[in-house]
C-alpha cells in the first residue's frame, strides 16, 4: 500500500519552498508522480464588482492572472527540474469562486494533496477553500505543510487523533501507507465518552483495526486540560517528538466552523507540525 500520484496547488512563490521540498522527498521515497497545478487567480469579487466596470477593465484582472500563472510554472517547472523524480505541472486561470471546480478535476485521480498552511501572515484567501476543494471535492486526503517544519520521509513518530467519528476513522484510513511505516503511532482520545460501547476500551477497536495492518499503536487517554481540542493534541503531539499529526476534519459544518471556529480550523492555525487531514 503506497501513495502513487501526489498533488500540489501552488498560486503564491512565496508559500511554494516548503511545500515542493516536502512532495518532491515523498515522491522518491514512495517512487511516485507528482502532480503540480500552478493557477493564477482573478480575485474579483462579480457580485460585488464596482459600478461602471467595463470589459476592458475585466480583461485586465484576467491579464493579470494569466501572468501570475506563468510566474508560478516557471518557477515549479525549474525547481522540480532539479529533482530526480517523475512530475507534471499545468497551469490555469479562475475566478476565485469558481476555482474548487478546477482542482476538484484534477485531484480526484490522485492519492494526496500536500498544501501550504491556509492560515497565517501574508497568506492569500484562496489557501482554504483550495484545501476543502481537495478535500470535499477531490475527496482525497490533505497533508498541511506548516512554514518551517518538514517532514521525514519515512516517519518514526504519528500521533492520531480518534474521537470515534466518521472524520477521524476517514483519516485514519487514508493515513495508512503512512502507518504503517511508522514506528510508533499514539492514538490520542481526548475525554472520552461515559456512555457508549467503547466506554471501557476507548480506542480499542481501532487499535485492533490498525495492528492487523502492521501498526504498532499504543492508546493515550487524555484530559481536556487546555481550552482547545487541537492545543491538548498539539502539545501532546510536542511531547511525544511526533514527526505528524492525523486527524478527522470537520465534524461540523464548514460554515459553522468558519464561523464559530472548530478544532479543523483552529489546527490549522496553531499547528507546528504537519498535519493529515481527511474527511
Amino acid at each position: 500500500m503506497a501513495y502513487k500520484t501526489l498533488f500540489s496547488v501552488v498560486t503564491d512563490t512565496a508559500l511554494a519552498d516548503p511545500v515542493l521540498d516536502q512532495a518532491a522527498a515523498m515522491a522518491k521515497a514512495w517512487d511516485a508522480h507528482l502532480e503540480v497545478l500552478c493557477m493564477g487567480l482573478d480575485r474579483t469579487q462579480v457580485g460585488f464588482y464596482y459600478a461602471g466596470g467595463n470589459a476592458m477593465i475585466l480583461q485586465e484582472t484576467i491579464t493579470r492572472a494569466q501572468e501570475e500563472a506563468r510566474e508560478v510554472e516557471a518557477y515549479v517547472s525549474k525547481k522540480l527540474a532539479k529533482t530526480d523524480i517523475r512530475w507534471s505541472v499545468d497551469s490555469g486561470v479562475a475566478q476565485l469562486a469558481d476555482m474548487g471546480r478546477h482542482i476538484a478535476q484534477r485531484a480526484r485521480f490522485t492519492d494526496l494533496a500536500i498544501l501550504p498552511k491556509p492560515y497565517g501572515d501574508k497568506r492569500g484567501a484562496e489557501l482554504e477553500p483550495i484545501v476543502e476543494a481537495a478535500m470535499f471535492d477531490g475527496g482525497i486526503p490533505v497533508l498541511i505543510m506548516p512554514e518551517n517544519k518538514s517532514m521525514p520521509p519515512v516517519i518514526n513518530r504519528i500521533v492520531l487523533g480518534w474521537n470515534e467519528g466518521d472524520e477521524a476513522l476517514a483519516a485514519a484510513r487514508a493515513a495508512l501507507p503512512l502507518l504503517m511505516q511508522a514506528s510508533s503511532v499514539r492514538i490520542v482520545v481526548i475525554d472520552p465518552p461515559t456512555h457508549g460501547p467503547s466506554r471501557s476500551d476507548p480506542g480499542g477497536q481501532l487499535s485492533q483495526f490498525l495492528a492487523r495492518h502492521g501498526v504498532f499503536c499504543e492508546i493515550d487517554v487524555l484530559s481536556k486540560t487546555l481550552p482547545r481540542v487541537s492545543d491538548v493534541l498539539i502539545r501532546h503531539a510536542t511531547d511525544a517528538d511526533a514527526d505528524l499529526i492525523v486527524m478527522g476534519a470537520y465534524g461540523h459544518s464548514r460554515f459553522r466552523e468558519a464561523i464559530l471556529g472548530g478544532a479543523t480550523r483552529e489546527m490549522l492555525e496553531h499547528a507546528t507540525l504537519p498535519v493529515l487531514l481527511a474527511h
